[in-house]
């Protein structure tokens, strides 16, 4: 059976959200699980589509209507039986095990209204926690605790929502009538009531957690933030979001990170670039310099006649990769450092080495 989607739960939004919300729910969803912002990611890629999908029928006042009113949306859907084509196209549907359904149970479910669809089993949400680490973690990798705000199942209903003991009440959803009745192309259908499973009746909404099933809890969790991670990486920890309704299983939490600048290395990708300071005599005569790397020192040879701004290459010295067992390099970039001439003896060698060898930088502007 197709799978029918919520759009407003993907978006994040109320049902009865203006198109300003739905437009802002999606651009700030877009941002987020662009590809482009996550290259390689399978999954941002998969849930961009759901977003755009989503988007594209709540954004059209005609297609939310249809979607609004039979839970669901397909292009080739006409809105009454006079229309052409006879109203559903149910193409995408399988009905190869009708002898095992009736066709009470296959029309709930592509004519499912909001009643219908809000006892359903809902997968938990998933959750994001922000958390700043240094940029030496960063690279190494850290282990950490930290305590999140999200919602687990109720420890006195059990999830159901419900405890026994009181009078029952009549089954708000159906009425009473234990069906739920439901339009499609022109015709009614009706399946069985998912809240009080068809008795018509439901107990008493559970005190702790006000008939939802979860409660907001706080929990701790020991996480291992891989070596690799800039700002803006995402680690993932399956089923550590909120709990699912209904027994439905729990959401993911997501681990955003923010990494501190350090104050002379650069990371660019995987690369790691830092200025290091010469004199004008190693950079004349060349010579060979101790420079800085995230694993200790490391000594760069300069050749004869180096410039400033010059730029010499430290392999296997960066960051290491997320998606691969290597690292990036590291880039050195010299930084020529001109000396405080304090006295005339220092002056007149100047002068002799100027005289000694004539050049003129400036040449090349007047040609």
């Amino acid at each position: 059976m197709a799978k029918i989607e919520d759009y407003y739960q993907i978006l994040n939004i109320k049902r009865g959200a203006s198109q300003d919300d739905i437009k802002k729910a999606y651009r700030k969803l877009a941002r987020k699980h662009h590809p482009d912002v996550n290259p390689g990611d399978k999954q941002s890629e998969e849930r961009f589509k759901r977003i755009s999908q989503a988007y594209d029928v709540l954004s059209d006042p005609k297609k939310r209507e249809i979607y609004d009113n039979y839970g669901a949306y397909s292009d080739n859907f006409q809105a009454g039986p006079g229309a052409p084509g006879g109203g559903f196209d149910f193409s995408g549907f399988d009905f190869s095990n009708l002898g095992q359904s009736n066709f009470s149970d296959i029309f709930s479910q592509i004519f499912s209204g909001t009643q219908a669809r809000t006892a359903q089993p809902q997968k938990g949400e998933d959750l994001e926690y922000q958390i700043s680490i240094g940029f030496n973690d960063a690279l190494k990798g850290l282990q950490t605790r930290i305590s999140y705000a999200r919602k687990d199942v109720c420890s006195v209903c059990s999830g159901r929502g419900q405890v026994s003991g009181g009078k029952a009440r009549t089954c708000p959803t159906c009425r009473g009538t234990g069906k739920i009745g439901q339009m499609g192309g022109g015709l009614r259908f009706s399946s069985t009531c998912p809240e009080c499973g068809g008795s018509g009746e439901v107990g008493r909404k559970c005190p702790q957690c006000g008939g939802e099933g979860r409660v907001q809890v706080t929990d701790s969790l020991e996480i291992k933030i891989p070596p690799g991670v800039q700002t803006g990486s995402r680690i993932r920890f399956a089923g550590k979001g909120s709990a699912g309704t209904h027994g439905a299983p729990p959401g993911d939490l997501y681990i955003v990170t923010t990494v501190a600048a350090h104050p002379f290395f650069e990371r660019v990708g995987d690369n790691l670039y830092t200025k290091v300071p010469v004199t004008v005599t190693e950079a004349a005569l060349g010579a060979k310099i101790e420079v800085p790397t995230v694993e200790g020192r490391a000594v760069v040879k300069i050749p004869p006649g180096t410039q400033s701004g010059q730029k010499f290459r430290l392999r296997g010295k960066g960051a290491p990769s997320l998606r691969a067992s290597t690292r990036g390099d590291q880039f050195v970039e010299v930084r020529i450092i001109l000396p405080r001439v304090a006295d005339e003896r220092s002056k007149e060698l100047l002068r002799e080495f100027a005289r000694l060898n004539p050049e003129d930088p400036r040449k090349d502007l007047f040609t």
